[in-house]
């Protein structure tokens, strides 16, 4: 179980995509990677809404009842009349890696835009955002002028790219990557990031990371390598973190959770190299659960 840090000066985050039910062999779990983001982001302290939209149904109000239980503010989480709660069929292979099967036409298709969001994001420290949710037009519309909103008035825009196939192309990915200045993906990513922004797989990772941050005027980027830890580039650092040793049950959030972390650090002014520690030892710790976030989290001071 998590415990919910409670701190004097909390990060004001709104993470906007999809919530959903991840339907693994063993049972259905809570998940959606905006939204394990925004129950891990909150276990870590932070003050957090959550942008979505769920269905009139038992799936949706369970989902919304999850989120309010981290004390994540969910009136932005429309509820969509005719429609249903995302769902993802999960399989697991050996090593606890997942593949997702997701269903389509759901209610996390359908992200309204709101003048009431404008007012959270004008008041927001940082804007988290994936590319799966923006597979639909209506939901890449909100997306997509909550990032040029949040981009104009100078907010953290953290892009977790979190690519499924057959879910993006090269340009939703470096339409997404001009909208963040924060960006993290993974290692089975990057061949999918470097030919959307037009960058040679050859170039050693360190080159071609500091290359995407130069490109994109990016203030961080990262790449996640799975056991193996993380690369990070700043505009002066480049931190290479080893792994943490962990007994794996799954790894579906550990991602989530390693970005909630990174966020964690970077909004507390942490050194790069300490933020980048505590975040592929915070995904070591996910990994040994099952599911994505834990079901219910209990408060304690830090």
């Amino acid at each position: 179980m998590l415990k919910i840090k409670e701190k004097l000066n909390r990060p004001n985050i709104i993470s906007l995509g999809e919530v959903l039910w991840d339907l693994f062999p063993t049972g259905p779990r809570f998940g959606g990677a905006p939204a394990n983001f925004a129950c891990h982001a909150a276990a870590l302290g932070a003050r957090v809404s959550m942008v979505s939209a769920v269905g009139q149904d038992d799936c949706g109000s369970m989902g919304t009842s999850i989120l309010e239980n981290y004390g994540i503010d969910v009136s932005l989480v429309a509820q969509i009349q005719d429609s249903k709660t995302g769902v993802v069929t999960v399989e697991m292979d050996t090593s606890g890696k997942p593949t997702f099967t997701i269903e389509e036409d759901v209610a996390w298709d359908q992200i309204p835009w709101s003048t009431e969001m404008g007012g959270r994001i004008d008041q927001a420290d940082v804007v988290y955002f994936g590319s799966l949710a923006q597979r639909s037009a209506i939901s890449k519309a909100t997306i997509q002028f909550s990032l040029e909103r949040a981009k104009t008035a100078n907010i953290r825009r953290v892009l977790d790219i979190n690519l499924r196939l057959p879910f993006f192309n090269d340009a939703v990915i470096q339409e997404s990557i001009e909208l963040c200045n924060f960006l993290k993906f993974s290692d089975d990513e990057l061949e999918s990031v470097s030919k959307a922004s037009g960058l040679s797989m050859a170039d050693p990772h360190p080159s071609l990371l500091q290359q995407l941050m130069k490109n994109f005027d990016l203030e961080l980027v990262v790449m996640t390598r799975g056991a193996d830890g993380a690369l990070l580039v700043s505009a002066n650092e480049v931190i290479d973190q080893p792994g943490f040793p962990a007994e794996v049950r799954d790894t579906v959030g550990a991602g989530d959770a390693f970005t909630a972390s990174i966020i964690n650090g970077v909004c507390e002014g942490a050194p790069l190299a300490e933020i980048a520690a505590k975040a592929c030892h915070y995904a070591a710790r996910i990994c040994e659960l099952d599911g994505a976030v834990p079901d219910v989290p209990s408060r304690s001071e830090p």
